[in-house]
């Protein structure tokens, strides 16, 4: 299976969430959800790095580009958290896990700590 191609900056995270959350938008589309947007030729700057990048591809619509994208949102996540976890968490998941709640300590509530207790049972009885 192929990995998600490279990563991404701010404003193409942006861009990227409102093509995920919609399916497919044009440029006007992206500016329009986009939070503090760039120039509409920025967007479409952005849309053809995105494009070149492997994350997009687009189709015509008359005039207009409609913009999808090349890779599932649930495969990109797995891709991002991959490179996340070998470059901050030397590919250790509990490292990571601990990090997060180690950030949310103050916020986290007892049903949210049983949720995740319940998501390390399941992953523990998987993987016998």
């Amino acid at each position: 299976m192929a990995e998600a191609p490279s990563s991404l900056s701010r404003r193409e995270r942006q861009i990227m969430d409102v093509i995920y959350r919609q399916g497919s938008a044009t440029a006007q589309d992206v500016r329009a959800q986009m939070p503090d947007p760039p120039s509409y030729s920025a967007v479409r700057a952005l849309l053809r790095v995105l494009e070149g990048k492997g994350h997009l591809k687009h189709r015509h619509d008359g005039p207009r580009y409609v913009y999808h994208p090349t890779v599932a949102r649930d495969r990109a996540r797995k891709s991002a958290l991959k490179q996340l976890l070998s470059t901050f968490f030397d590919d250790s998941p509990e490292a990571a896990v601990a990090a997060l709640l180690d950030m949310s300590a103050d916020e986290s509530d007892d049903g949210e700590l049983d949720r995740l207790a319940a998501l390390i049972e399941r992953a523990r009885q998987e993987g016998r």
